[in-house]
């Protein structure tokens, strides 16, 4: 059986999602077909894996009634959890659909504030973890040190976890600065921040994401592109695959569905194009279904099959 992956959640979220005929100011803007799922990145990420047939562990900050409706939305979902009790309240986010316009609106709160005790228990609960990997996915809420992630690196490799990082800004770059992750996915926009231009040029963002591989900070990067695919930059060079066509009908947690299946195949044994390429797939299901990071197992599967670049594997066809 693979290792347990367990992922790490600082600032999650309730994400509501709904569809409006269109949205408009001052009027009110009628939705319908409308879902609650709980969101933040590492728990997309141990959504995905579960319904991939993974074994995961979601570590979250948890607070007040919000907090308590999180929990209760995971244990639904069947997506074991440790939860760090905080003072504030879990945030809720809304993302609606313009049906007229097919225009996305995502409303983000930054979420509450995390005093010094409760992100310092969220480090003491990784030194206790018994899992084979670690996600840490999402951004980091007020009140945590923009070196929250490089700890959470450091405890993970002293506890013989492999490291997977997805976040942005001055949290991604000295996490990576301190080396020892074995995956990071950052957007374009958030490698372009990171390198401090603009990476249109495809030769260039090869080249930006080969520097930063070869400097030893990171083993594999993954960059998501949207419509335009993916790039993986690792020691033995680039790829890069072209977005599948699918029907979309929300775009919320298709980074974390890239990076959950991308990372439940590494942990099965899959050779990294092939991981690269089942991270490909799971993104582009969970495109082509509404609400928070819905990817089906079945539907992953069969756009995998799509993919000719790389050599096909058997990786998501294993576990229960």
């Amino acid at each position: 059986m693979p290792p347990l992956i367990a992922t790490l959640t600082l600032n999650p979220t309730i994400d509501l999602a709904s569809e409006a005929k269109a949205v408009q100011p001052v009027r009110k803007v009628r939705t319908f077909n409308e879902r609650q799922d709980p969101g933040g990145g590492g728990v997309n990420v141990s959504r995905v894996i579960r319904e991939l047939g993974g074994e995961t562990l979601a570590v979250i900050l948890a607070g007040g009634v919000t907090g308590r409706f999180l929990e209760q939305l995971l244990d639904e979902a069947g997506v074991p959890r440790q939860s760090i009790p905080i003072a504030g309240h879990t945030r809720i986010s809304q993302t609606v659909l313009d049906l007229g316009s097919r225009q996305e609106y995502r409303f983000v709160p930054e979420g509450p504030q995390v005093r010094e005790a409760e992100w310092g228990a969220a480090l003491a609960a990784l030194e206790e973890l018994k899992a084979g990997w670690l996600v840490a996915s999402g951004s980091l809420p007020a009140g945590v040190p923009e070196d929250f992630y490089a700890r959470a690196a450091a405890i993970a490799a002293r506890r013989g976890m492999r490291f997977v990082l997805d976040t942005s800004g001055t949290a991604l770059r000295v996490a990576l600065e301190g080396g020892g992750v074995e995956l990071a996915k950052p957007s374009r926009g958030e490698f372009e921040t990171l390198v401090g231009r603009e990476l249109r040029d495809p030769v260039l963002l090869e080249a930006a994401a080969m520097e930063w591989v070869r400097s030893g900070r990171v083993r594999h990067l993954a960059v998501t592109l949207g419509h335009e695919g993916a790039l993986l930059a690792t020691a033995e060079g680039t790829l890069r695959l072209p977005a599948l066509d699918v029907p979309v009908r929300g775009a919320v947690g298709a980074g974390d569905s890239f990076l959950g299946a991308m990372t439940l195949a590494l942990a099965r044994g899959a050779a990294v194009p092939d991981a690269f390429a089942w991270g490909v797939s799971a993104g582009a299901a969970a495109v082509s279904n509404a609400g928070t990071a819905h990817p089906q197992r079945a539907e992953v599967a069969a756009l995998r099959q799509r993919i000719s670049d790389v050599p096909l594997g058997s990786a998501m066809g294993e576990g229960g």
